[in-house]
């Protein structure tokens, strides 16, 4: 919601708002009524007025305070002394970078570099999608963890052969580091991001309903990959083909997550539309890596592989 506090007179700040838009429903409110307004009356005026005129500087701290009152999140933009107040009480005080005061600039706690409105929105546009990256890239590093944590500690308890050495957790880190710090901060925002409501500030930034979700998705793989395991063993596989084929489906299993963590909202078929060149240099690499340790002698030596067949590679990919 955008409200207009200026010095001018009323019929100037209406005319401007009739011009960019700017509705009020409780018309135009002065800053000779507002003196006549209790603290309890004006934060119910502030709640249905969107411009207020001819106001003074302590006025504009005390709309400040009533917006603050009564729940909102506060953005106060100015450029002058007398703006300095309100910017330094408001949750962001908002400067002018180029024609603001020094007093302004360091009451604020963002400047503008351009003392354009239209700089604001898209602020909060990358706002908004900076952190929902980061709650998509802390949702699959925790999904991820799930089986790898399991399929390291399984074999421990039933005695079969281990499935991890150190090289092949480091093969995992080079995919699952990378996809948390690149593939994730490259996510293009949703169309959506700014039509939906702010979100609640007290909301954590892992909350409950996130976390199962994500201990579920980690959960399915690994039981998927511990069941493949334990029947090609069952078979008589050798274990260097019963590695190869568990940690084949850990990898892929791994690229599922990244791409069902793209998004909370959409599905992977359409998040497969969305671009993200940095997303598919890093599945692309980790698939890239996986044939080269299967399927190049040196490489399986030390992973501890045998290649595998058409047959065994889409009994993983199932």
């Amino acid at each position: 919601r955008v409200i207009m506090i200026t010095g001018d007179y009323p019929g100037t700040a209406q005319s401007i708002a009739d011009e960019i838009g700017l509705n009020s429903p409780g018309g135009v409110l002065t800053g000779a009524q507002l003196e006549r307004l209790s603290a309890a009356q004006l934060r119910t005026r502030v709640a249905e007025v969107s411009i207020f005129a001819r106001v003074v500087p302590e006025q504009k701290l005390a709309l400040v305070e009533a917006l603050k009152a009564n729940g909102e999140i506060v953005a106060m933009t100015g450029d002058g002394v007398n703006d300095a107040p309100a910017l330094k009480a408001a949750h962001i005080g908002v400067a002018m970078g180029a024609r603001g005061t020094d007093v302004a600039r360091e009451a604020a706690s963002l400047v503008l570099l351009e003392d354009d409105f239209k700089s604001i929105v898209e602020s909060v546009r990358l706002g908004r999608r900076i952190y929902d990256n980061i709650r998509h890239a802390m949702a699959y590093l925790i999904a991820v963890h799930v089986p790898t944590a399991g399929m390291a500690l399984l074999p421990l308890l039933f005695g079969w052969p281990l499935v991890f050495a150190p090289v092949h957790i480091v093969f995992l880190e080079f995919v699952i580091d990378p996809a948390c710090s690149i593939a994730f901060e490259a996510e293009p925002a949703h169309p959506s991001t700014m039509r939906r409501p702010p979100r609640n500030p007290k909301e954590p930034l892992l909350g409950g309903r996130l976390l199962w979700s994500s201990f579920l998705q980690g959960m399915v793989v690994l039981i998927a990959v511990a069941a493949l395991y334990y029947l090609v063993l069952d078979h008589g596989f050798a274990e260097e083909r019963a590695r190869a084929m568990a940690f084949t489906a850990l990898v892929l299993g791994n690229a599922a997550l990244i791409l069902s963590n793209r998004s909370q909202s959409r599905s992977i078929v359409a998040t497969l539309r969305m671009p993200n060149r940095a997303l598919w240099w890093i599945v692309g690499g980790a698939l890239g890596g996986l044939a080269v340790a299967l399927y190049l002698p040196p490489m399986q030596r030390i992973f501890k592989f045998e290649a595998l067949g058409v047959s065994d590679l889409l009994l993983c990919t199932l």
